[in-house]
């Protein structure tokens, strides 16, 4: 059997292998034959690249998701079985099951063999949920399909999943499940030893169970890797965390910090932020030479007109080596979608469908400002924080500073300052995802909304991770 596993993309995508996919691709047997294809690096055309394959498994999430259906209805009109999986068909499987043969909801580890063993006998069912899956055991992704040179050259490794913090507007628990599961760590070292130097963990927080990481961490330090990964403030506030992981070989991290308020936190729900204890640790992690990008959202209820430039002058002061600012976005099924629709204050209760998911952002009324101030505002913080100045007044070197700091921070910053004024401010499309700016304003299929005020244009939603699907 010949099956094609599909990565979409959105304008939001990173040039990054689906490691998920490639852990499916290792879990089919060695007699099927298995074609990757990523949307990010090289856009699929719904003319030509449509192949006659035995069957297609498609990994959406929700700003990828009417992407995702294009390619699944030209492959079903073909008369190719279509499989959807991944974090948007888990939160919305009778929709995705409108466009597909069959949906897997949850993560499709234990799922997939059985699959592939009900397509071979023609009894393909509809719906698979599958249990969370142990972590331990599973095969290493397929790391030879993902041979474009476009890729960020780092390795993508994942240790565990699943949250535990109750964030309103996240969708990772949603997903993942709010029990912790790890890897083995023998298992996670054996995979390390057979990559390159530089790593990067695909976890959510690869500190957040700190005897799991003392272990790993500690057993890393004669791999002399250089990682990056994604950690959660109450991790890196513990000066021993910290230090570990610097001589783990830590560079950068991504950090949550989502507001500088402290009333803010406390209303999302994310309580294990301190902002008054930001500056400190992030003092903390230049003394030990670990770069940060820090994400922060527009948007909450308890966000003032004046809290972008609060923020962007925050972040400058605290020398952040980048920034990323998103506009608050209601994912489904997440606790922020089901309050912001029983308040009737969504906009666009599937905006998910449009095309262009940005061109009517934000989907819902904000509390202390208007769509468009919170738009206007949002545009302001990424052309600040990136302008030349504040380029110049974050740059910071240490005896202890990365590389990434070193020969990194001006390419990388310029490049942002780029983005900022191209595409967050000026509307630009990079056309990766299929979606060229002409036809945007057509071909939305969203059903219309009562629209309390005009849509402002081109606005960025906050992050949404991917699972194996």
């Amino acid at each position: 059997m010949q099956i094609e596993l599909i990565a979409t993309a959105s304008e939001d995508s990173a040039y990054l292998p689906r490691v998920g996919l490639g852990t499916l691709a290792a879990l089919t047997p060695p007699e099927d034959e298995i074609i990757y294809t990523d949307d990010v690096v090289q856009p699929f055309d719904l003319q030509r690249d449509v192949k006659d394959v035995d069957l297609v498994g498609i990994s959406v999430d929700s700003k990828t998701a009417r992407r995702s259906y294009d390619i699944a209805a030209a492959y079903r009109r073909r008369g190719v079985k279509v499989v959807l999986g991944g974090i948007h068909p888990t939160a919305c499987p009778d929709e995705a099951l409108q466009h597909a043969d069959a949906v897997v909801v949850g993560e499709a580890e234990d799922a997939w063999p059985a699959l592939l063993a009900d397509v071979k006998r023609g009894e393909l069912k509809p719906i698979y949920r599958p249990e969370l899956p142990s972590l331990a055991g599973r095969p290493p992704p397929r790391r030879d399909l993902f041979t474009s040179k476009k890729y960020i050259p780092f390795q993508v490794v994942q240790t565990m999943r699943g949250c535990p913090y109750p964030c309103e507007f996240c969708s990772v628990s949603t997903a993942n499940g709010t029990t912790m599961r790890f890897r083995p760590t023998d298992e996670v070292l054996s995979e390390l030893r057979s990559l390159g130097k530089l790593i990067m963990f695909a976890d959510d927080n690869v500190m957040i169970h700190r005897a799991y990481s003392k272990e790993l961490f500690t057993r890393m330090v004669p791999l002399k890797k250089h990682w990056i990964g994604q950690c959660s403030l109450a991790a890196v506030k513990r000066l021993e965390n910290v230090k570990l992981m610097a001589e783990s070989g830590c560079k950068a991290l991504f950090i949550g910090f989502e507001s500088i308020d402290e009333e803010t936190v406390k209303f999302t729900g994310k309580r294990q932020n301190r902002p008054s204890q930001y500056k400190d640790t992030m003092a903390m992690l230049h003394d030990h030479g670990i770069s940060v990008w820090g994400s922060f959202v527009f948007g909450f209820d308890t966000d003032d007109p004046e809290v972008f430039d609060r923020t962007v002058e925050f972040g400058i002061d605290m020398k952040l080596t980048m920034a990323l600012y998103a506009i608050l976005t209601p994912y489904p099924a997440t606790q922020l979608y089901r309050r912001l629709k029983a308040e009737g204050r969504l906009t666009d209760e599937r905006w998910w469908l449009r095309r262009d998911h940005d061109a009517g952002s934000p989907y819902f009324v904000p509390k202390q400002m208007s769509r468009e101030r919170l738009r206007e505002g949002w545009v302001s913080a990424w052309t600040k924080f990136y302008s030349p100045s504040s380029i110049w007044r974050r740059f910071t070197l240490t005896r202890q500073s990365s590389w990434i700091q070193l020969a990194g921070f001006f390419p990388l910053n310029f490049m942002q300052h780029t983005l900022a004024h191209r595409k967050i401010a000026g509307g630009e499309q990079r056309f990766r995802s299929g979606v060229h700016i002409e036809e945007t304003a057509a071909s939305s299929v969203a059903q219309p909304q009562p629209q309390p005020e005009p849509r402002p244009a081109g606005a960025k939603g906050a992050r949404q991770l991917p699972i194996i699907g």
